[in-house]
């Protein structure tokens, strides 16, 4: 039984890492929005801010960690998180790639930078900001790796292969365009992947021991575990190999003993040792133990120091308003657009709402059609960085489209029926006369009016055979239709302007066609 653990480990945490990244980088739409939830349900931090959101029976999948983590141990570390997931299987690469046989080694507990982060995290919180929690909770992280580096890739290679066999004359597949992001959004993805990486070769496990709150909570529960692993004294030779293969770099040969609390249920040692004194089984004790606190490592200072002039430098950064393309001078009489604030998504309700939910999983960007959901920056301002927000440059909303919703893990999208996505406000669209080439250029145009789903954009007589656009903000409801298709450069003529509380607009007035009575046929 013992060795059976590792097997049945390896099997399901491959089944949940493959699902959750296929519904991250699926821009087909394969899997039903129902499936979304089964992936996510379990996903400890999406699923404590959805029972804030909805406390529905539903949505109760932390309590479920939590159970299995005081039978198990930290079950959800090596079982069901991708971010840990991952780390196993790049530091299982890692070692089939070496020359050299690697070997980890017992390093002692450092309780100072993660307990310094758990409470750095819970205090935030409190305060009513997300923003720590979500930089390191490991779901959301591994969101956005696969949605702002995976799905790109993806979408690279189901074109490349496209391409192909169209020369074949065969369409099996068919391009899909890749939608425009401000690259300053993967720049804190990018250095996290990279330390995820360097920490999962050299040191195995140590992100998940040092870094993420979710393993150092998980930690702590998992000191008063039912089951727990235990080296026999009495079988031990002291050989190290358990040691040699623990990960989370917990087993201390030279001691003989475990320290559970950091260990991430991974198994490795249950199949290695040759003496089978290494065994997991019913704990003997839920005695509280004296945690000898350890001298800070210096590198972990330098990490943490690193990582705060890091965010504070993605914080200084700052954005000029996205009125349009960057190519061309403006003329004498153009104005540019400053937007007081973006469209949070449908559903979200406000943008407060939804900077208070939202963890910057990023599933909803990877699922959105029309690729209108875009990582922010500084869009919501420092508390929403790399929260989705609607760029009209990007795409637009689809007037039909509620996927954001069906899709979102914690409640910060809640789901919209489809007559009630009509309605649904999320900003109101202004037109600047200057910009528009009707006026400077005195040419045709009509395009935001063209694309408008409830005409809150119509064509008017202007001069001569001229038309030009005419606003209602009371039938509008934010898509950005209008705003995407416009050609005005290099500040467009039409915009939308968020609403801070998302508004219920009026509905279109639709006019039916009158029909002129004809003679009757005289035959």
């Amino acid at each position: 039984m013992t060795r059976f653990w590792k097997p049945f480990r390896v099997i399901i945490s491959l089944i949940i890492l493959s699902s959750i990244t296929f519904i991250f980088i699926d821009f087909r739409q394969v899997f039903s929005s129902a499936w979304y939830d089964r992936f996510t349900y379990l996903q400890f931090i999406p699923s404590i801010l959805k029972f804030i959101t909805f406390a529905g029976i539903l949505s109760v999948g932390f309590v479920v960690v939590i159970l299995l983590t005081m039978l198990y141990g930290r079950v959800y570390c090596s079982t069901i998180c991708p971010l840990g997931i991952i780390q196993d299987v790049i530091s299982y690469i890692s070692r089939k790639l070496r020359t050299k046989r690697f070997r980890f080694k017992y390093a002692r507990p450092n309780y100072f930078l993660p307990y310094s982060l758990l409470i750095l995290t819970v205090v935030t919180l409190l305060f009513g900001n997300l923003i720590v929690l979500y930089l390191l909770d490991p779901y959301s992280n591994y969101g956005r790796f696969a949605s702002d580096f995976g799905r790109p890739v993806y979408i690279l290679i189901n074109n490349l292969l496209a391409d192909i066999l169209i020369k074949f004359k065969v369409y099996a597949l068919s391009p899909f365009d890749i939608a425009h992001f401000d690259w300053l959004v993967i720049v804190f993805p990018l250095m996290l992947l990279g330390l995820v990486i360097w920490l999962s070769v050299t040191r195995g496990r140590l992100y998940c021991n040092t870094v993420c709150p979710v393993g150092t909570f998980l930690g702590i529960l998992s000191k008063f575990s039912l089951f727990k692993i235990k080296i026999d004294t009495g079988k031990c030779t002291q050989c190290a190999k358990c040691a040699f293969v623990c990960k989370a770099q917990c087993i201390s040969a030279k001691e003989r003993t475990v320290d559970f609390s950091r260990c991430v249920g991974c198994f490795n040692c249950l199949t290695t040792c040759d003496n089978n004194s290494i065994k997991y089984q019913l704990s003997e004790s839920y005695k509280k133990k004296k945690i000898e606190v350890q001298s800070t490592d210096e590198s972990k200072r330098k990490f943490l120091a690193g990582s705060l002039l890091l965010t504070g430098v993605l914080f200084g950064l700052s954005r000029s308003a996205r009125g349009g393309d960057t190519q061309g001078k403006s003329g004498k009489n153009l104005i540019p657009i400053r937007k007081k604030h973006y469209c949070s998504p449908p559903g979200s309700k406000s943008i407060q709402h939804f900077n208070k939910i939202c963890t910057a999983c990023h599933l909803c960007v990877s699922a959105c059609p029309n690729g209108i959901l875009q990582p922010s920056m500084l869009e919501y301002g420092m508390e929403g960085m790399l929260q989705p927000y609607m760029d009209n440059l990007s795409g637009f909303c689809n007037y039909d489209c509620t996927k954001c919703g069906e899709v979102c893990p914690t409640g910060a999208i809640l789901p919209l029926k489809v007559e009630e996505k009509h309605t649904c406000q999320v900003g109101i669209v202004h037109f600047i006369k200057q910009n528009c080439i009707v006026y400077k250029d005195e040419t045709s145009c009509g395009s935001c009016s063209e694309h408008c789903p409830t005409q809150a954009v119509r064509m008017v007589p202007y001069k001569g055979v001229l038309f030009i656009p005419q606003v209602n903000e009371s039938i509008c409801v934010g898509c950005g239709a209008c705003e995407h298709v416009c050609p005005a450069r290099p500040y467009r003529a039409i915009y939308v302007e968020g609403n801070p509380v998302h508004q219920l607009a009026k509905k279109p007035e639709i006019k039916k066609l009158e029909q002129k009575q004809t003679e009757e046929f005289p035959f």
